[in-house]
């Protein structure tokens, strides 16, 4: 019988956050969702308007035999300009900000010292600003919005061209 874990990651637009993870070996299922506000059971309207406090995140629910929990924290890492605080990319606002939600302490333990390595490897310029909460309700989001790069492979490629893709070439993607 396989294992069963969560990870919950916010890093702006949860439509361009599923398809990274959703075909790895070892992950069951990626949600979109809201996180980290103050009303329950949030609708896209209100968590747009900004006033519930949600980020947009996925939940991604994974087998730890398969895939590790750090290694969803680095390809987290390689989706994400974890140097914007304000939103991510063309996506800009409290509820598109950068944040890895941990669930327990061994979580907490991992994403920090992933954060801390990047931190110190000059990868970046600007200081590394993405936050580690602990997990809050995790809403899932309006159907329309599950697997939304599949139901609307046209309009997730505008999403990417926003910034996102050329920002993981230009910061993620080995030289030769």
């Amino acid at each position: 019988m396989s294992k069963e874990e969560t990870a919950i990651f916010a890093g702006g637009c949860f439509w361009c956050m599923v398809q990274p993870f959703d075909s790895l070996l070892g992950i069951k299922k990626v949600v979109s969702g809201y996180t980290g506000g103050h009303t329950v059971n949030p609708t896209y309207e209100e968590v747009s308007s900004h006033t519930t406090g949600h980020t947009e995140a996925v939940k991604i629910t994974f087998d730890p035999e398969i895939m590790s929990y750090q290694q969803l924290v680095q390809i987290y890492w390689q989706q994400t300009d974890p140097t914007d605080a304000m939103g991510q990319f063309q996506d800009r606002g409290d509820n598109y900000r950068p944040v890895i939600f941990v669930n327990s302490p061994e979580q907490r333990r991992i994403a920090e010292q992933s954060r801390d390595a990047l931190a110190v490897s000059e990868q970046f310029d600007d200081p590394i600003v993405t936050k580690i909460e602990d997990v809050a309700p995790f809403y899932p989001a309006e159907d329309y919005h599950q697997d939304f790069y599949r139901k609307n492979p046209e309009r997730y490629a505008q999403e990417e061209a926003g910034g996102r893709d050329t920002f993981k070439k230009a910061h993620w993607e080995k030289e030769n």
